[in-house]
């Protein structure tokens, strides 16, 4: 009696122990990202995923993580940050995108097309890796580390630290980007418009594009987010011609092929169609606005705490001049778009 019934209660015994092994790591991700959202909220300029992966660095760094911490923190890492990337998609409205006119998505395509390739070209030269390459290539062109993240669930890199490195990247040269672009933007007399479209076109995340357009002020915060989600809305066509280059190169060596295009990609894409053709009420924009942060801030938490300082000195200055070059091969292509359709 007690054997035909074991094995009905074994899946969910071992679904009860994955669950447990996720709480603590979870639990963490939360106070951090409370912590991270209440610092974000009293000082708004710095973002709640710096905080969030600053956080996460200090403590993998200052004291001693137990193990029973790791499984909630890697759930967070992968899982999370795919989650946030798909609510991502809700901010975006197509039509706010095509009201910037042809001229300014031609801009935007030039961007991230430009700079993932000259970013992937530099690093070459360099000597750095394809995987480093591509996720500092896909984060400084595109939207940071939700791209990062994207990039990350399609080529899946052996090494994790080459993720974390790329999204510690992100962060320190975005966030030099909020106060140097508004004043390169004064000292060539750009107006806050066209100030604005530099700002979206040129910085990484989207809350540090936020902060550079308040620093502008006048009309440049809306426009720099717009710009910005058009960039953001050119995530799933990058991915889905990384995703077919890989299926191609898997198919040739016999390795595993990759999705066509990863589900949590294919989510951001339903997302944007659903926001697009007006089926999500503000409310829940709103609300989805607050989670999606909630979760990239857990996500970002996870992964500082994952990045050990002594591990991030010995990849060298290679990452550091590539992510420095990217930086000023998206900003020039951006400044003289602007210029262009000024």
């Amino acid at each position: 009696m007690s054997n035909s019934t074991a094995p009905v209660h074994e899946p969910q015994t071992r679904r009860r122990n994955r669950i447990g092994a996720l709480l603590p790591g979870l639990g963490l991700c939360a106070v951090a990202v409370v912590a991270a959202l209440t610092v974000n909220h009293l000082v708004p300029a710095v973002s709640a995923l710096l905080i969030a992966i600053v956080l996460g660095m200090l403590l993998r760094n200052l004291v001693p993580l137990p193990a029973v911490f790791d499984a909630g923190l890697a759930f967070s890492a992968k899982k999370l940050l795919r989650l946030g990337v798909v609510l991502l998609g809700l901010q975006l409205v197509v039509g706010d995108i095509l009201g910037l006119g042809a001229g300014v998505i031609v801009v935007v395509i030039a961007i991230v097309v430009g700079g993932i390739v000259s970013t992937l070209l530099i690093g070459k030269l360099m000597g750095i890796s394809f995987t480093q390459r591509l996720l500092i290539a896909c984060g400084f062109s595109i939207c940071g580390a939700a791209a990062v993240a994207a990039v990350d669930g399609v080529v899946e890199p052996d090494d994790d630290e080459e993720v974390v490195t790329a999204i510690a990247l992100v962060v320190l040269f975005g966030t030099l980007m909020i106060p140097l672009v508004p004043l390169a933007a004064g000292a060539l007399g750009l107006g806050s418009h066209d100030a604005g479209l530099w700002a979206g076109g040129s910085i990484h995340e989207v809350a540090q594009v936020v902060a550079a357009g308040g620093i502008i002020g006048g009309g440049a915060l809306g426009v720099a987010v717009i710009v910005k989600l058009a960039r953001v809305l050119m995530l799933a066509p990058v991915m889905a011609v990384i995703s077919a280059v890989r299926r191609r190169q898997s198919a040739g060596s016999g390795g595993k092929r990759p999705p066509i295009m990863p589900l949590f990609v294919f989510g951001f894409i339903v997302m944007v169609a659903l926001r697009s053709i007006g089926l999500v009420p503000a409310g829940i924009v709103d609300a989805a606005s607050v989670v999606q942060n909630a979760l990239l801030a857990s996500a970002m938490f996870a992964l500082g705490a994952g990045v050990k300082i002594r591990n991030l000195v010995k990849v060298g200055p290679k990452p550091f001049a590539l992510a420095a070059c990217s930086t000023i091969v998206v900003a020039g292509i951006a400044l003289a778009g602007v210029m262009i359709v000024a």
